[in-house]
């Protein structure tokens, strides 16, 4: 009887603490778009952290991931397009790919890169000041962290997943083209009219929805995740550890409830 009092006590604990953390980052997300939302919260201070922000976060790995979305969307757009010949579907072949990189797949592989290129980087940096004490003496004089420190990584998240999934989408639907079609030009209106029944504005809508749904999980959940962690130094690995299991599980949930809305 007391092993299951310790162990239901035990749970009851976790659980409270866990739905603590995700209303903790609730209330940060929506304190961060509301500071967004505010023009005055905007000076040459917070561009800066933004610029900053879609530097490291854009411009230092778009050789290598650019690379690597090339690679893997020629890949199953051969797949794709062999696998619909076989079956003498060679007409959908192009739709069908489509749908699978530019709509389910690129927008989740931008976000999964940006988590554990940034992410982590960014949980890391806000425990770390945490831990210093570097937040506090900040409050402390005066500074607005959450319009100086916080929002603008916020927004410089949500700009970089954008930036890159826009990029390796056009980069998905040239090669698409070109496996399907090859180098000839006098097959555009074709595509454009292929392109035009896939890419609706409902369905340009959802995209942008959802990309900017991950956008702000990856620097959300980091920032969060760092506040919350306890003035000890051996916490900092915990918490971005903590802080990355949280991010995948949202992003896996946002995936999930898209294709939910769209399929089901």
């Amino acid at each position: 009887m007391i092993f299951v009092t310790n162990f239901l006590t035990r749970r009851g604990t976790a659980l409270l603490a866990t739905w603590r953390i995700w209303r903790d980052t609730l209330l940060f997300a929506a304190r961060a778009i509301l500071t967004a939302a505010t023009p005055a919260a905007y000076n040459s201070a917070t561009r800066t952290v933004v610029m900053k922000q879609i530097y490291f976060t854009v411009v230092q790995i778009l050789p290598g991931f650019t690379l690597f979305a090339a690679l893997l969307s020629y890949v199953l757009i051969q797949i794709v397009v062999t696998t619909a010949a076989s079956y003498g579907l060679s007409e959908y072949a192009l739709e069908v790919s489509m749908r699978l990189l530019v709509l389910e797949l690129l927008p989740l592989i931008t976000a999964l890169f940006v988590a554990l290129r940034s992410s982590s980087a960014i949980n890391t940096e806000i425990a770390l000041m945490k831990i210093n004490g570097e937040l506090l003496a900040l409050e402390n004089a005066g500074v607005d962290t959450m319009r100086l420190e916080f929002m603008p990584r916020v927004i410089g998240g949500m700009i970089s997943v954008l930036a890159l999934t826009a990029f390796t989408s056009v980069i998905a639907l040239v090669l698409a083209y070109l496996a399907v079609y090859g180098w000839q030009t006098w097959s555009l209106p074709d595509f454009s009219r292929i392109m035009g029944n896939v890419f609706q504005n409902t369905v340009l809508l959802g995209i942008f929805l959802k990309s900017l749904a991950f956008g702000l999980a990856v620097t959300v959940i980091p920032v969060a995740e760092g506040m919350a962690t306890p003035r000890m130094l051996f916490m900092a690995p915990i918490s971005v550890l903590r802080g990355m299991v949280r991010l995948f599980f949202l992003i896996m949930l946002i995936e999930v409830a898209s294709l939910a809305f769209k399929y089901i």
